[in-house]
């Protein structure tokens, strides 16, 4: 019998479920039909031109070489500035990384530091990409529920409840992806306490949608807020979603030198440097003028609450929080399970109520199941306020259409 070629880690990963979701919408509307995509984790406005700039002056300078593997002297220099500017934490240019995406940041310190049976406390709903690239370092993912009732935040306790001998890290995001909680001082040093109790522990904090915070949040990270978890915290960030520069490909992380060491040296023999030019344009991009990201915010609390209130309203359905940051709304549509849509599909899972949602009113969202909380589904609000109207509408319809 010939064996398989694909690996047993990769066996055991499952595609992702939000690229799979904005691709099927795709397809859909080049076949002609009216979907409305609300699945995509991307802001829908344009990268700034000041940073498009700095990236044609850097090519026209012939800036298109090899670099540095983790990172160009003026982009770490750049990155420093940012967290003491911003989070009021000191570091040098040798506790920097810069990887091609957010994604790699991850990946990386897990390939630096985990071990077949080591443990990855996750909590849910969470990033999909979380427990496949801990399953594909050897590791096992361990999940820690953050209730709805609880605005999708994780307590103390369950934080407590996770953390065994083996565990490796905790994974932190916040704001979050799919939810947009976000933690407050005082939750954070609430887990910090938890965190100080078991040093074995360590810290990797998604901030990746840190500026996209609105109205009177603040924004913490948990190195700023527990000084004491400083040495064990690796604080990634990156220019993606705060500067609408997705495809750019341009993540970052400070933590301890040792740490920071071993992702280069993985960096060194897969992916090399992040492309020169998109290093360019960050340094432009964290050092030039930060005054459009509190303008675009504007927009994104506008169509939050127009998301929320359309989706608060669908027959008493669906049961949606008001996120404090990020991009995205996360309603429960609990009580649509065993119900039939108008077009006749029973609904027994999320995964259910989304595929007949895009089916029978073309509106693409992505289940929560994918995420790890169900029944759920995520919508990404990172689009004309015209779409999210008409998508709102038609959810509606489709809820109201449930017997």
């Amino acid at each position: 019998m010939t064996s398989s070629l694909i690996s047993d880690a990769l066996k055991a990963v499952k595609p992702s479920a939000t690229i799979a979701v904005t691709s099927k919408a795709r397809e859909l509307k080049a076949a002609g039909h009216d979907v409305i995509g609300l699945g995509a984790g991307e802001p829908d406005f344009d990268t700034p031109d000041n940073i498009k700039e700095a990236a044609i002056k850097a090519i026209s300078e012939g800036k298109t070489k090899y670099t540095a593997v983790d990172g160009i002297p003026e982009l770490k220099e750049a990155i420093c500035a940012k967290f003491k500017r911003d989070n009021e934490l000191e570091y040098t240019p040798a506790q920097v990384n810069v990887s091609p995406g957010g994604k790699p940041i991850i990946y990386n310190a897990f390939v630096a530091t985990l071990n077949p049976g080591d443990e990855v406390v996750i909590p849910t709903p969470y990033w999909v990409s979380y427990p496949d690239m801990a399953i594909l370092c050897g590791a096992t993912p361990v999940f820690a529920e953050a209730k709805a009732s609880d605005n999708y935040k994780l307590k103390p306790e369950a934080l407590e409840a996770a953390i065994t001998p083996k565990t490796r890290w905790l994974v932190l995001n916040s704001p979050s992806n799919p939810s947009g909680a976000a933690y407050t001082k005082d939750e954070l040093a609430a887990l910090g306490e938890v965190l100080k109790r078991h040093p074995h522990v360590w810290i990797l904090t998604d901030d990746m949608y840190e500026h996209l915070v609105y109205g009177d949040f603040k924004f913490y990270t948990i190195a700023q807020v527990c000084p004491e978890l400083y040495d064990r915290t690796l604080t990634m960030n990156g220019v993606s979603k705060s500067y609408a520069m997705t495809g750019w490909r341009i993540g970052y992380a400070a933590g301890p030198e040792e740490l920071i060491k071993g992702m280069r040296n993985v960096m060194t023999q897969t992916t090399s440097n992040p492309c020169s030019v998109s290093q360019y344009a960050s340094v432009e991009a964290l050092n030039g003028p930060q005054d459009f990201i509190a303008e675009r915010n504007a927009v994104f609390v506008q169509r939050r609450d127009l998301m929320v209130n359309l989706l608060n309203d669908c027959s008493g359905i669906l049961k949606c929080p008001t996120p404090e940051g990020a991009f995205y709304v996360y309603p429960s549509c609990e009580a649509a399970m065993g119900k039939t849509s108008a077009g006749g599909k029973l609904i027994q899972s999320d995964q259910d109520f989304a595929g007949a949602l895009l089916e029978e009113e073309m509106v693409a969202v992505v289940h929560g199941e994918a995420f790890g909380l169900s029944p759920a589904f995520r919508i990404s609000y990172a689009t004309s306020t015209e779409a999210l109207t008409e998508a709102g509408k038609r959810i509606q319809r489709f809820c109201a259409g449930l017997k």
